[in-house]
């Protein structure tokens, strides 16, 4: 299997486990937390300083004025210019490019989906699932507290639709911008890893 496989997922969905058990049985590189790590040591910028410009992503309209309304694509801003979370940004987007260069590999969040979205080698995934069976997981595996579970779930959803939502300039779990979508309590983790093999098998036939 020589393809670069993205994985994005809603809380408590099973998407990084899922991740992790295919890279796995494909025999290749999993990527999560290793990005902000090497982006970091590459960059000179902290590891705290990623993890928070990816947690402040709450409120839409209050992180595109806390990112300053910085345009990549202006060629009149330089790098120097750009917010720091705009930097952090494309210093995390410059390590997804080059693990991607680097051989088959599977790659949780970051929209990585968009910033290899011109890579021809890339499948897209998007995991989610019904909102009783994340509260169940967040509580019996990550330990949250089971009164305020739904509050975090719902609250780490919308940071991550408004993180990828202002860097992809696309709208986060939208059908049109995957190749799979998976609804990982309907088939179960191990049921859906499964089900993305089979369907990597059959599209390389396509």
């Amino acid at each position: 299997m020589n393809k670069i496989i993205t994985i994005s997922r809603q809380y408590g969905s099973g998407g990084r486990e899922i991740g992790a058990k295919l890279a796995k049985k494909l025999g290749i590189v999993f990527y999560d937390n290793e990005i902000i790590s090497r982006a970091a040591k590459e960059s000179g910028f902290s590891e705290k300083a990623f993890e928070s410009a990816e947690n402040k992503a709450t409120n839409s309209l209050l992180y595109t004025i806390a990112m300053g309304m910085s345009a990549y694509g202006n060629q009149d801003i330089g790098f120097a210019h750009l917010s720091l979370d705009d930097q952090l940004y494309l210093a995390q987007s410059n390590i997804i490019r080059k693990v991607a260069g680097e051989g088959p590999c599977v790659i949780v969040g970051r929209c990585a989906d968009y910033v290899l979205k011109d890579n021809k080698n890339v499948v897209n995934l998007f995991i989610w699932a019904d909102l009783a069976y994340r509260k169940n997981r967040a509580i019996n595996l990550y330990g949250l507290n089971e009164h305020k579970a739904e509050e975090e779930i719902l609250r780490t959803d919308k940071r991550r639709a408004n993180y990828y939502n202002y860097h992809a300039i696309e709208k986060w779990g939208k059908a049109e911008n995957y190749h799979l979508s998976i609804k990982s309590d309907f088939l179960g983790i191990d049921n859906s890893v499964l089900c993305i093999l089979d369907f990597l098998k059959y599209g390389e036939r396509g």
